[in-house]
């Protein structure tokens, strides 16, 4: 994630408004808002019912700034190319670049801070090219409100969609499910409204909010979070809709008082914690080698502190200067390409390689394995009959409850219950009031006026079966018969919507859920999901990937295993590929025992958003890289669980600000591509780390010992430093590469142990190859003397140093067959200019200012023997590797 910088925000209240937020206020102090009726807010904040004037919000919005928590600001790029030396080993080098001005080694010294700046001037650069492009795309998904604005005093209020940061103290704001809360606010009208307030108080039910001009005795010294008038930033609605002006923005909300931008940073990725790990291990024997090349040439040559600046710049040559800048560079090409080919959006970088690392996506079915709209089946009695009654009253409760609790849309069941009945919106009944859907009640209920029956009102509920039968008056027998009737119709993969109904005498005042009681039963509407088309493909794509598919959902476990069959997915014990697990069983199991479940279980169903986030994080656990794709408010706690939290363009508010990667469609097939880029960016990552740590320490090894061997030091301080220059120039090629067909077939997985095998193996490797050129060298220089001697020998070895990098970068590159090997285009180009650089550097002018002198022909002819066993050596080596692995 980009990082931020920390600003101050000043308040942003309008005068005649109770005092502003201070940071941390005491329970039951004073908010904007929470003192006076709604109509002495409204004035107080020179406002009203049809909304601010728009040059009035303009006004505002120039004297108290956007609605952005000044935490969230970008940071300039002078203050990140000084963050840049924080990195390890950025500071290992401008260490040692000081300790070599001390001992006055000036070229050396000059050298080093030139990696240095190099290093820091690369990685600054693409960082805040990165975090540019990322605002860029979070443009895409920029969080809206729907405002209640007028173009002048006289001119009738419109709705209308305006960026949350231009909202201002005054404005009327549209709240509906899924909507985050956009500032703090007081509700002027409510249709059972219910939001989560979790991000500020950590409770998980929702809160009711409604409007309250009286004082209400019951809450006094409750604190604003229990005023149900009031509504924080940070908010999300769970349910029904809302009218609210908005009383405090910014800096000056809770959200802003409670939350200092710490709230929003993650923990280190399992990338991070890999990488970090390897190269702290690096750092720390590349401090110690300093002192022991001191003490080796010490004890063996007699030589002293003159040998400092070569054992400064043999720790230089072990250290992948370059790692930041590879890492950034390849991960902001990866999510841009997304961007721009399948309009993925990568809102933090690190999300990509966690994205390639994942075996375990959890999802839930609907929208994602099914299309996003279920159709009616069948509707019967409870008799089992056909009665096309059944669905005419629950296409007429659900009308009035969309029309009259204001909901933005029908949700997917209301929706297929509406397109079959035959023309609800034409009946001559007559919605007098709705209680909305939500998780709690599980019902939704509409209340008609019939014609002909005058004085009488008719509630019309409909819901899950369960939620619905408490409300009935039933005997338990005959409750226990629907019962059994609905779990039969649910096991053959039906979803159902039970029906029941009940007249009131008519009233004026408004209904409560306590009115759902003493219902008569009507029917049950069952529904089936359609697979998608697309579907059973992607799930085989991701099968052969090595990405595991987990199903999450709220719905009956029949259901979810007649898609899951459908599709191919093999839900049954004796298939060996899962089973359908409940979460009464959740419940039961310890978090250990969680883990061994999810191991092998492949639906979880009836779950809630507490059991989905339990089962990620179990997963999570059992070391597993996993990633969550959903929707909906109920999927919050699971985005946060998981390793990458995923989520399409039109999810809630809430949902796409949690999740890290944005998809242009709730599609399997979008996952995959991301996943491919994900692994495609990792893949380069890792390639370079192996490439690069091996032939540095193999470098290390030969200079080492030739240091103990010969009289002279074999290679001065300023070559090691030029030839390692020349390295990491040829080195950005990995950020560019495209990795073989084969690199791609399994999640990228950095693991530790095989990662420092490799180095270690292909390192002494390249340091035989070294040590085989001290005695090519010999030969060819054995007439060679003195100071000439000298010169042509750090000639041979530069040459010959950096001729094995180029074939390295060439004959290790990812990817197992010699076509895929082939296809490295950069990073042939690449290795092509290293070799290049290799012979004729020492030739040119600037060969004898660094100590280098001309070669005899015999040694590049001895050199190149020298280069095609190791070649040979090489390719088995490699070989040998992939087979074991």
């Amino acid at each position: 994630m980009p990082e931020s910088s920390a600003a101050a925000g000043s308040g942003r209240t309008i005068p005649g408004t109770p005092a502003p937020v201070t940071p941390f206020p005491a329970v039951g102090t004073s908010v904007p808002g929470s003192v006076g009726t709604s109509l002495q807010i409204l004035r107080s904040l020179d406002s009203g019912p049809r909304g601010l004037v728009e040059a009035h919000a303009e006004e505002r919005l120039a004297r108290f700034g956007e609605n952005v928590l000044p935490a969230w600001r970008p940071v300039p790029w002078p203050r990140r190319f000084v963050r840049s030396l924080r990195d390890p080993f950025t500071s290992v080098l401008l260490c040692l670049g000081l300790v070599s001005a001390v001992v006055s080694a000036w070229g050396t010294a000059c050298v080093i801070l030139a990696l240095v700046a190099v290093s820091c001037l690369l990685r600054s650069t693409e960082e805040h090219r990165a975090d540019r492009s990322t605002a860029a795309l979070r443009e895409l998904v920029a969080t809206t409100a729907t405002v209640v604005r007028r173009t002048s005093a006289d001119a009738p209020s419109r709705e209308r969609e305006v960026p949350v940061a231009d909202l201002v103290p005054g404005d009327v704001i549209r709240l509906g499910p899924g909507d985050l809360v956009p500032a703090d606010v007081r509700v002027l009208r409510a249709g059972g409204l219910t939001v989560h307030q979790s991000a500020l108080t950590g409770e998980s039910a929702p809160v009711a909010k409604h409007p309250l001009d009286a004082p209400d005795p019951a809450l006094a010294g409750a604190g604003p979070f229990a005023q149900p008038q009031l509504c924080f930033q940070g908010s999300s609605v769970t349910s029904g809709s809302g009218t609210a002006v908005i009383t405090a923005t910014g800096g000056a909300t809770r959200f802003a008082a409670a939350h200092d931008g710490r709230a929003r940073q993650r923990g280190a990725s399992a990338f991070d914690r890999s990488v970090q790990g390897i190269s702290w291990t690096l750092i720390r024997f590349m401090l110690l080698t300093p002192p022991l090349v001191l003490m080796a040439n010490a004890a063996l040559r007699g030589r002293g502190l003159e040998t400092l600046p070569f054992a400064v710049a043999v720790a230089v040559g072990l250290t992948p200067e370059m790692l930041p800048v590879i890492v950034t560079t390849a991960l902001a090409r990866g999510a841009a390409r997304l961007a721009r080919t399948s309009g993925v959006i990568v809102k933090r970088l690190p999300a990509l390689h966690d994205l390639g690392a994942v075996d375990v996506l959890c999802l839930d079915k609907t929208g994602t394995l099914t299309e996003d709209r279920p159709v009616v089946e069948a509707a019967v009695d409870g008799s089992d009959l056909p009665d096309p009654g059944v669905l005419r009253w629950a296409a007429l409760s659900a009308l009035w409850t969309l029309q009259l609790a204001e909901l933005p849309a029908p949700d997917a069941l209301d929706e297929a219950v509406l397109d079959a009945a035959e023309h609800p919106e034409d009946s001559a009944y007559e919605g007098v009031a709705a209680l909305p859907f939500d998780p709690v009640r599980r019902v939704a209920t509409a209340v008609l006026r019939r014609p002909g029956r005058l004085g009488v009102h008719t509630l019309v509920t409909k819901g899950a079966v369960e939620a619905v039968l408490e409300r009935c008056a039933l005997d338990g027998e005959e409750r226990e018969r629907l019962l059994a009737l609905a779990a039969r119709k649910a096991e053959s993969g039906l979803r159902l919507l039970a029906v029941a109904r009940a007249d009131r005498p008519a009233r004026h005042g408004g209904y409560t859920p306590a009115d759902e009681r003493g219902l008569t039963f009507v029917g049950l509407v069952a529904l089936r999901d359609v697979p998608a088309p697309s579907a059973a493909d992607a799930l085989d794509v991701l099968a052969r990937r090595g990405v595991t598919v987990k199903v999450l959902t709220g719905d009956h476990p029949g259901t979810a295993a007649r898609v899951c069959e459908d599709l191919g997915l093999r839900t049954d014990p004796a298939g060996g590929c899962g089973e359908v697990v409940t979460a009464e069983l959740v419940d039961t199991l310890s978090d250990a025992e969680l883990a061994r479940v999810a191991d092998r279980a492949t639906v979880f169903a009836r779950c809630t958003p507490e059991h989905k986030a339990r089962i990620v994080s179990a997963l999570r656990a059992a070391g597993h890289t996993t990633g969550f794709l959903g929707d909906g408010v109920n999927d919050l706690p699971a985005l946060h669980a998981a390793d990458v939290g995923i989520c399409p363009r039109n999810a809630v508010d809430v949902a796409r600000e949690a999740a890290d990667v944005v998809l242009a469609e709730k599609d399997l097939t979008a996952i995959d591509r991301a996943v491919l880029a994900g692994r495609h960016s990792s893949g380069n990552i890792a390639t370079y780390l192996r490439i690069t740590l091996s032939s540095n320490l193999g470098n290390v090894i030969a200079m080492l010992t030739a240091g103990l061997m010969l009289p002279f030091l074999p290679m001065l301080p300023a070559q090691v430093l030029v030839q390692n220059l020349c390295f990491d120039a040829a080195q950005l090629a990995f950020a560019f590469d495209r990795p073989g067909a084969s690199a791609l077939r399994r999640p990228a997985v950095l693991r530790s142990r095989d990662f420092l095998r490799f180095i270690t193996g292909f390192g002494l490797l390249n340091a035989a190859a070294d040590l085989a050129t001290f005695g090519v060298l010999a030969l060819a220089l054995h007439n060679a003397a003195g100071t000439d001697g000298e010169a042509a020998f750090h000639a041979g070895w530069f040459t010959e140093n950096l001729l094995t990098q180029a074939l390295v970068m060439v004959l290790l590159r990812t990817g197992r067959s010699a076509a895929e090997r082939r296809a490295g285009g950069p990073l042939r180009a690449a290795a092509g200019g290293l070799a290049v650089v290799g012979v004729l550097l020492p030739l040119t002018p600037l060969g004898p200012l660094l100590g280098m002198s001309a070669l005899p022909l015999l040694y590049y002819l001895l050199l190149g023997s020298v280069l095609g066993l190791y070649a040979v050596g090489l390719t088995a080596a490699r070989r040998r590797y992939e087979r074991r692995r």
